[in-house]
């Protein structure tokens, strides 16, 4: 097979099928991980894929890697349990309830253990909702009230001629509410040794949207996708959203045609190289534009 041919060094035999290095398409995210990773955690479902005899049982993407229909971002959670079998997350994660789902279909016990909902004093309801949306975290709260309540805050570091500023929901002069937008994506490119000029550039794979619902979908309407987040209501807020498009300069036109006008902006990167064999180094990049409309 070309998979076994291109994928490590370890042939396949009549004992193991599978060769030692495996590629996997989750979802559309590209992994490669070692064939003990995979089985190492009888009874999983994971284990049960790569410990078959049958390998032409399972699904493969059009460049032979094995396919699973998961999420792509969460499965990254799901192999780094299955290196060592410990859980470890980012401050603040706020998909905690998804990641167990995800655990519950790969049939990992333990690991839906580690992500069950803990009863607090502070969280009387045992989650974790997300960081992002804070007024979810009192369902008993006055809507009214916590609206009511951001207005004042917002009016109040608006300066001098704040005062007259009504609640959050009031439209500004050209009927448009105020409020921000965050537009996020991730780069990355191969650089050779000799020179830059080698360099090969990646295409954005995807403009992510941050903010409140209502002003995403204003701003954006058709080309905004919310498929990973279609029933946030209207006064909330979300990280979930991204474009149908992939160029920045189309998102910051519909911005700017918005009444929205850029305020910051920061950006990561970090750097691998790409084979043991030769000097290329792959950077990958994380950046974020923050827009502004009062």
């Amino acid at each position: 097979m070309a998979l076994a041919d291109n994928a490590g060094c370890a042939k396949p035999s009549e004992d193991n099928p599978f060769p030692d290095i495996i590629e996997l398409n989750v979802g559309g995210q590209v992994y490669i991980t070692r064939h003990p990773t995979l089985v190492s955690v009888p009874g999983s479902l994971l284990w049960e894929m790569f410990t078959q005899k049958n390998v032409r049982s399972l699904a493969r993407d059009s460049k032979g890697r094995f396919f699973v229909d998961r999420d792509g971002f969460l499965f990254r959670y799901i192999l780094d349990y299955m290196r060592d079998q410990q859980l470890v997350l980012p401050e603040h994660f706020p998909e905690r309830s998804r990641l167990q789902r995800e655990a519950e279909y790969f049939m990992l016990p333990e690991l839906v253990k580690m992500l069950a909902p803990k009863l607090s004093k502070q969280n009387s309801l045992g989650d974790d909702p997300c960081q992002s949306d804070p007024e979810e975290l009192s369902p008993g709260t006055d809507p009214t009230r916590a609206l009511s309540s951001a207005g004042a805050a917002l009016a109040g570091a608006g300066g001098p001629g704040s005062a007259a500023a009504g609640p959050v929901g009031a439209t500004s002069t050209e009927g448009r509410r105020a409020g921000f937008i965050t537009i996020g994506y991730r780069g990355s490119y191969t650089l050779g040794r000799d020179s830059q000029t080698d360099a090969k550039f990646r295409r954005v794979a995807r403009i992510m949207v941050c903010g409140k619902t209502s002003l995403a979908k204003e701003v954006f309407g058709d080309t905004l996708n919310d498929s990973r987040d279609p029933d946030r209501p209207p006064e909330r807020y979300t990280s979930r959203y991204y474009l149908k498009f992939t160029f920045l300069e189309q998102a910051f036109d519909k911005l700017a045609d918005a009444g929205f006008h850029m305020v910051a902006c920061n950006s990561t990167g970090t750097c691998a190289f790409a084979h043991d064999q030769t000097d290329d180094r792959i950077w990958t990049s994380y950046t974020e534009y923050v827009f502004y409309r009062e």
